[in-house]
């Protein structure tokens, strides 16, 4: 039996997030359909990040288990040839049989892209979101590194729709770095974020209040108020998907054995 980490960046446009839904195109789903036919066998792969529909990935990591002697490379190269343009494998690799593409994940880094020019290039529909009007980039850069640290991000994060679910939930979170970037020779900023895990919704509502900060509406010094009146309707609204991107995550290295059996420990109590 392999374990075989995959590497993978999509477009997301086109599907209905990462997990799978019957009767409708989802990345997981398509990951599935690609691997049954290259292996033959009922897979089932897991990702370390759900993005959400519309969401789209630079540096997804998932993994599967398999009885076939394939190697990596010829599993990369059948599922590229099987998978449609708007998904690719990357890179595939062995792992240890411990490996978890979710519980292992040590940090992720999110993108988030915010057109800034009058018009929207083409080739940017779906890939970013335009926001052509006025924005004070000082106070957004200032209010960005206001959510580094431990925060409860109940203002920051959607309900799930059940009020006993929510009142239950862990809304801490630990954000390692947060900042606004101008993209070199483009008339483009990016809110950069890296942190353990995230909430639902958390990225593209903390993009929104900072946007409200560039218009005027909110101050920097407003986020630590916000934070502490976990009331989700003190932030700004959330933005639209298009303009998140999965960069990246982090691993432990393999052999930190105790990484993971701690892991298999949160996988049977979750």
């Amino acid at each position: 039996m392999q374990t075989i980490k995959l590497t993978i960046a999509y477009d997301g446009s086109g599907f209905h997030g990462w997990q799978l839904q019957p009767g409708l195109p989802t990345i997981q789903g398509a990951l599935q359909d690609a691997l049954r036919q290259i292996t033959q066998e009922p897979i089932t792969i897991q990702g370390a990040s759900r993005t959400d529909a519309g969401v789209h990935a630079q540096g997804q990591v998932a993994h599967f288990k398999t009885r076939s002697t394939l190697d990596p490379h010829e599993i990369q190269r059948g599922m590229n040839a099987l998978l449609p343009p708007t998904i690719r494998i990357v890179a595939a690799q062995e792992v240890g049989q411990d490996f978890h593409a979710r519980w292992l994940a040590q940090g992720k880094t999110y993108r988030y892209r915010i057109y800034r020019g009058e018009v929207l290039p083409p080739f940017d529909h779906r890939r970013a979101f335009h926001y052509p009007w006025p924005l004070d980039e000082a106070a957004m850069s200032a209010a960005a590194r206001a959510f580094a640290g431990q925060h409860d991000f109940t203002s920051f994060a959607a309900s799930t729709g059940s009020e006993e679910d929510d009142k239950d939930r862990d809304m801490q979170r630990t954000i390692h770095s947060s900042e606004i970037a101008r993209e070199p020779d483009r008339d483009e900023i990016a809110y950069v974020v890296r942190g353990r895990s995230f909430l639902r919704y958390m990225v593209r509502k903390i993009v929104g209040t900072l946007i409200e900060v560039g218009r005027g509406r909110l101050a920097p010094t407003d986020i630590p108020e916000i934070f502490a009146a976990r009331d989700r309707s003190r932030s700004g609204p959330t933005v639209p998907p298009e303009g998140l991107y999965l960069v990246a995550l982090e691993y432990p290295d393999p052999t930190d054995s105790l990484a993971m059996h701690a892991a298999r420990r949160r996988e049977r109590t979750t």
